[in-house]
Parts: structure tokens; sequence; C-alpha cells
């Protein structure tokens, strides 16, 4: 017997040397069964992300490794998907397969960060503690051939000034921004293990931090770094095979479809089910299906990009106005629009800059107007009086070549006539804007309530809320144009 359970842990150094010898390492020695089925179109199955990890850098003996410039990946899951499960699952192979491999657990709260870390005492203990330099501590491990795990906590002290090749962030939805801004820089690459930052988590939040990884990665843009991956997968990658079920008795049949007949994961068909009956159908669909996420806080929650954001031009044969909202740290911005012959508002380009004078935001304005300007507006307290300069910022932008025209508004009127725009009584859209209003886009579909306050105005975050409110600033005025006399600077 002693010298078969020496055998056993001796196949466990073994190297897999290929995804078919990984999945089944997994499933033999940890007994995790990860799914390897993609249902979906746009969705990868689970075993893909523990691929990347394992194949990101230098496995010894792995010929295959997949040298990147980073490891770093996004992984967007639905709950239950075993998203924590599985980053416990790639920081044990990790250490056993990649000597000297530095990893940190980081997540949106402690109990999150412990719950990975409590996965992968759980394998160690069921038959990797020969590989241990010393005993498992509360939130830290070392492995006898120099590779280490600590868990960290949700803090910019406790984060800054660490160097280590990898850092999984479980449920970044949670992340304070300050702690995300300063986890960027704590991956480094070096002794043949490539150095990566992973992201892990459902959308919950239409305006979190989730879906503007999501975003920028699908950009090619820059939150992480515009190498980031993105691993989805949704209910489905994980649900069990379904045998003996009709679909059309099955209450699962609109969302699945028969796909669950291809499927080979281990969620519970009943369980599904009873998720689905005890839920909203906006948040199943968004914490189970991976779908964008629920709009119960979202300001515009009309707003489809399919429908409102499309290509259009300048017209020399329609009116152009100009809408203005006022900021130095907070964004300057100016939206150019014009309304054609069915009332159509069409928001054709945008001008979004921090910290810059009105003579520099005049300037480009003025030199980005493809036309003759019917009206320009801006808001109410932009003819404020500075104490300092004795002038105004409206009176500053008239004296530059920009008149301004404004007109005294609620948050909430302006808002209305917004909603009024993307979606009419008879169900019809008067709104488009143009792909290249990038950060009005970004706002329409960001702009939210705060989260726990019984409050009808919206979040002033300084990000979201400029870019509508220089829409705000068109609608009131253009819908009174013809009604009165608009005061101008």
């Amino acid at each position: 017997m002693h010298i078969i359970g020496e055998l056993y842990d001796s196949l466990k150094t073994i190297v897999p040397r290929n995804r078919d010898d990984l999945r089944n390492y997994v499933k033999a020695f940890l007994g995790v069964n990860v799914p390897d089925v993609r249902i979906c179109d746009d969705h990868c199955a689970p075993m893909d992300y523990l691929w990347h990890c394992y194949t990101d850098g230098k496995v010894r003996g792995l010929e295959t490794a997949d040298v990147s410039v980073n490891s770093d990946a996004i992984v967007w899951a639905g709950r239950g998907g075993g998203k924590t499960l599985l980053g416990a699952v790639a920081t044990l192979l990790d250490c056993i397969f990649k000597p000297d491999c530095q990893v940190r657990i980081l997540a949106g709260s402690g109990d999150q960060a412990q719950r990975m870390y409590e996965y992968l005492v759980q394998y160690i203990n069921a038959g990797f503690s020969h590989l241990l330099a010393e005993p498992i501590r509360k939130n830290r491990c070392v492995f006898i051939n120099g590779s280490g795990v600590e868990v960290l906590t949700q803090s910019s002290a406790c984060v800054r000034g660490r160097h280590v090749h990898k850092l999984r962030c479980d449920e970044i939805e949670l992340f304070e921004p300050e702690v995300f801004e300063a986890a960027k820089f704590i991956t480094q690459s070096k002794d043949g293990i490539i150095g990566g930052m992973e992201c892990l988590s459902t959308m919950h939040r239409p305006y979190g931090l989730m879906q503007k990884l999501v975003d920028a990665a699908e950009k090619k843009s820059s939150i992480i770094n515009h190498h980031s991956s993105i691993y989805k997968w949704c209910m489905f990658e994980s649900i069990e095979k379904c045998v003996d079920r009709s679909c059309s008795r099955c209450e699962l049949d609109k969302y699945c479809m028969g796909r669950a007949k291809n499927a080979g994961g281990y969620l519970k068909i009943d369980d599904c089910i009873t998720q689905m009956r005890r839920s909203s159908q906006a948040a199943f669909e968004s914490e189970m299906l991976c779908r964008r996420p629920s709009l119960d806080n979202a300001v515009f929650a009309e707003f489809e990009p399919d429908i409102h954001v499309a290509a259009v031009e300048y017209d020399a044969n329609l009116p152009l106005y100009r809408a203005i909202d006022f900021g130095f740290v907070n964004p300057f911005v100016c939206l150019w629009i014009q309304v054609d012959g069915n009332t159509v508002v069409r928001v054709i380009d945008e001008y979004v800059r921090s910290r810059t004078t009105i003579d520099v935001h005049a300037r480009a304005i003025i030199e980005r107007t493809p036309g003759s300007v019917a009206a320009s507006f801006c808001d109410p307290a932009g003819a404020g009086v500075n104490d300092i300069t004795g002038s105004s910022p409206a009176a500053v932008m008239r004296s530059l070549g920009v008149p301004l025209r404004w007109r005294a508004s609620s948050i909430l009127q302006g808002l209305e006539l917004i909603r009024r725009a993307l979606r009419r009584g008879d169900g019809a859209s008067s709104l488009v804007i143009s792909p290249r209003c990038g950060r009005l886009i970004e706002a329409m579909k960001c702009y939210h309530y705060p989260d726990s306050a019984a409050d009808e105005l919206p979040l002033k975050d300084g990000i979201y809320d400029h870019p509508i409110d220089a829409l705000r600033y068109f609608f009131v005025n253009y819908s009174q144009n013809r009604k009165s006399i608009s005061k101008r600077y």
C-alpha cells in the first residue's frame, strides 16, 4: 500500500502535455470535471480559461506552451459557473508546474477572497500537502518548489509595493476603483513565467467596472491592456447534459431551445429552473445567461445601441446646433446635433476634453464645426461670474466667437425629454447617435441612479453625467426655441 501511495503521488507530478491530459488530471486528482463544450455562439467553454492559465508561460516539460506578451484575462461567467473554483484550480496548477511562481488572490470582499483560497486549501489537503514547504496558514501557503500563494486585503496599501507573477481578482465588480488602479501594477514577468492579471466576475450593473473591462477589451483599448482575452460562459456551458426531458414541456425551453442536450456540465437542470422561477427575467438573464446586466438602476433603460446608434453625417440642408457642458477637472463636452424633417434628433459628433482652458475649447469647437450654426446651448450655470476673473465661461466663449443661449430647467425635465426621444408613446424612436460619439454612447448606457438612495436624481459621478447634461441642454432649449426667447450672452 505504501508503494501504491508513492506511485499515486508521483503521478501528480507528471506534466499534462495537452488539453485532454490537463482535463483528465484535474478530474482524477482534484475531482473537478471541467466542462469543455461551448454551447452559445459567442461564448467559450470553462476549460478554455483553465487551458489559458496553464499554457501562458513556461511549464517545465510542456513544449506547446503558448508564450505570449502577457496572460491578462477577463472571465465573465454566470452565477454558479465555477469562476472561483476554477481560479483555485488554476492557482494550484501554477504552483505545482511553474516553480517559483508567485500568485496573489484579491477579491471584492474578504469573504470572496477566502472562498477561492478555501477551495485551494481543500485541493491541497486532498492529496498535495506533501508538496508544501511549511504548514498552511490562514492566508498563505508555500510550496517546496518556491511557489507561493497569498490572499490580499481590499486596500491600496496592501496592494502597492508588491510584484508577483499572477494576480487573480475575484468579483471585480465589487472592487473599489482606487484598489483596482493600484492592482494594475502588481504583476511582473520573470523566470520564464508570464505575468498576468485576471479579472473574474458576473456583470451585475450596466455601469460597473466589469462592463468597462469588457467594453474596453472588445474595443481593444486599454483598461487592463489591449491584449486582454475575454472568457465568457453562461449557465448552458455549466449545465448538466439533458437526456430525458421534453423540450416542449420544459420551462427553460425559451432560453435553452434544446442546447442542454449537448451540454456536459454539473449544474442541475432543476436547480436552474428553480432559480429562474424565483428571480425576475432581467436578473436571470443577467446573472445566469451573461446577457447585459439588469437596467433597473439605469436612467435610460430604453437606450438600445442597435436602435439608437447609427451612422449619421452632417447634412448641409439641416440646421446645426451645438450643446455645451462646462468643465475643467470634469470633462468639458460639446455635442453637434441636427434635427431632420421627421423630427429625428441626430447627434453627429462630440468633443470631450478635461483640464483645458476655455480658449482652447473654443478654438477646437470652431475648427470642428462643419457649417453655420443655428444656435449653441449651454448650462445656465455658465453665466455665473467667477470671483477671480470677473467674467463668466459663457461670456468668454462669446468673446471667442461662440455665442451661447440657455434656458433654466430641472434635471428631471431634461431627462424626460431625452426618454421621449428614445422611445415615444407609439414605440418609435426619434434619437440617433453617431458611432463617433463614443463617450455619449457610454454615458447613455451607464448613467445611473445611486445604488442606496431614495433619490429621483441620477448620480453625479463626473464621468457619465457631463455628456448627458450637454444633451439635456439641447433638448430643453430646442423644445422651447419657438415658444420663447432664450437669453443670450
